[in-house]
C-alpha cells in the first residue's frame, strides 16, 4: 500500500489538506521510526508504523477545521473515528485502530462521557506498541501555526494536554518514560 496515493484518493493533490497530511505524515514517520529503532527489542512493525504515520489523520476531511482546509460538519475530535472507518473500508484494520486510538493520548470511555464528546462510548486507548509509538510521535508535531512540522518540547506538549485533564498528561508521561526521545 502507498499511503500518499491513498491520501490522494480522499484529498486532491493540489489541496492544502493533502499537502498538510503528507508533510505531517513525514515528520511523524521520521520520529516514529526513530522511536521504533530505540525499542527494537519490542519488535515493532516498522512498515506498519511508517504507513500509519502518514494515514493516522486521514479522517480530518469530515471535520470542521478550516485551518486544516477541512469544512465538514463534525468536531475535530471525531477525526480518529472517521479515519478508522476509512481505513476499515480499505481493509487496513491495524491502521484503522491507530487512527481511532491516537486522538489525544487516547481516550477512555469515562473521558468521552464526562466531556460529552460526540464519540462512541468506548475506550480508545493505544494498545499495541505500534499504536503507542504513533500516538507518542504525533504529539510532538502540530499541523498548523508557526510551529507546524517543528518538534515541540516535552513541556509544551504537557501544557497543551493539561487542558484536557490529568489522564492525558499521565498517559503521555508513561509513553515518554517508555519511548523518550
Amino acid at each position: 500500500m502507498y499511503p500518499v496515493t491513498l491520501i490522494a484518493t480522499y484529498y486532491p493533490k493540489d489541496s492544502s489538506t493533502f499537502t498538510l497530511l503528507v508533510k505531517h505524515g513525514e515528520v511523524v514517520a521520521e520520529m516514529a521510526l526513530a522511536v521504533a529503532a530505540k525499542v527494537s527489542h519490542l519488535k515493532p512493525n516498522r512498515v506498519l508504523i511508517e504507513q500509519a504515520a502518514f494515514l493516522h489523520d486521514i479522517g480530518i476531511g469530515q471535520t470542521d477545521a478550516p485551518s486544516l482546509g477541512c469544512h465538514g460538519n463534525q468536531p475535530y475530535v471525531c477525526h480518529g473515528v472517521f479515519g478508522r472507518t476509512i481505513m476499515e473500508k480499505q481493509g487496513q484494520n491495524r491502521i484503522a485502530m491507530i487512527c481511532e486510538r491516537h486522538v489525544g493520548v487516547g481516550l477512555t470511555a469515562t473521558e468521552i462521557q464526562s466531556r460529552k464528546l460526540p464519540l462512541p462510548q468506548r475506550d480508545m486507548l493505544p494498545v499495541t506498541v505500534e499504536e503507542q509509538i504513533i500516538c507518542y510521535a504525533d504529539k510532538f508535531f502540530s499541523k498548523t501555526g508557526p510551529g507546524a512540522h517543528h518538534k515541540k518540547s516535552f513541556n509544551d506538549i504537557i501544557l497543551g494536554l493539561a487542558q484536557f485533564g490529568n489522564g492525558q498528561v499521565s498517559r503521555f508521561g508513561k509513553l515518554h518514560e517508555r519511548f523518550g526521545m
